[in-house]
């Protein structure tokens, strides 16, 4: 099942570093924030990823292109220009970067992707939100319920848009942004089913994800919650990276699920 994260956002409200990288090559503990997330894809099975870039889109291709050598031990030969590997250390990602322009909406950078994705269920989520889910467990419920979409369902305390949902767990509405009291909100990690694409007009650019289709998804009961009641942070400011910055240091990273 292929995984598509959306990193292609200028992250205007932690601009005191975007101004110089994409908002998901922020760095916590020395490694891109975008890094933390596939890392706990891959922890469970899921290596292949699609990544919707747009802002500063050279600096992610760049950290790709050249993440073998930088992981590993070589020589190089200034005479002949060549260099040999030695010994790696790298991950099993398969990466797909997907140039989905700079001012491009998340439903047409979704749509975007979708000759990559092809005809089956995929994952989605944001380039900037880490949590311990457990994907087998949302995966099995996406499959147990049979509609389009599945979202990930958390608790933060306030500052984001609620997620109405009732006793069956069906999303009846998707107020996104609002002030929060502690509900039940968007925490990113969907499955999809490759219907979805049909609630994406041909140009979707100036659609946001969490806007029309998602709120038509839930209009039309097709949209349902798996609540998640452990770890998820978001890194939405400067406040939030320096949270989680401080747990990855300190060794009680609970997103760190792979040794």
């Amino acid at each position: 099942m292929k995984v598509v994260i959306f990193a292609g956002g200028i992250g205007t409200r932690i601009s005191e570093e975007s101004y110089l990288k994409p908002k998901p090559m922020i760095e916590i503990g020395e490694k891109p924030i975008l890094w933390h997330l596939m890392k706990i894809f891959e922890a469970q099975g899921f290596n292949d990823f699609i990544i919707c870039v747009g802002y500063k889109s050279f600096m992610i291709k760049e950290y790709f292109l050249n993440y073998y050598v930088y992981n590993s031990d070589v020589t190089v030969n200034l005479l002949t220009n060549s260099f040999e590997v030695h010994r790696s250390n790298t991950e099993k990602f398969r990466v797909t970067l997907v140039d989905t322009g700079l001012n491009t909406q998340t439903a047409g950078r979704l749509k975007r992707t979708q000759n990559y994705i092809g005809n089956e269920e995929f994952l989605l989520t944001y380039g900037d939100g880490l949590a311990d889910v457990n994907l087998k467990q949302l995966i099995d419920y996406h499959h147990q319920h049979g509609k389009i979409a599945t979202v990930t369902a958390v608790q933060p305390a306030g500052r984001f848009g609620l997620l109405g949902i009732d006793a069956d767990d069906r999303v009846s509405n998707f107020n996104e942004k609002l002030l929060g009291d502690g509900g039940w909100i968007n925490g990113g990690f969907f499955v999809l089913k490759p219907e979805v694409f049909t609630y994406l007009p041909e140009n979707a650019d100036q659609l946001m994800w969490e806007d029309y289709p998602l709120e038509r998804l839930s209009q039309e009961n097709q949209l349902m919650a798996y609540k998640h009641t452990g770890f998820w942070k978001c890194m939405d400011a400067l406040r939030d990276k320096a949270v989680l910055e401080q747990l990855w240091m300190s060794g009680h990273a609970k997103w760190k699920i792979w040794e």
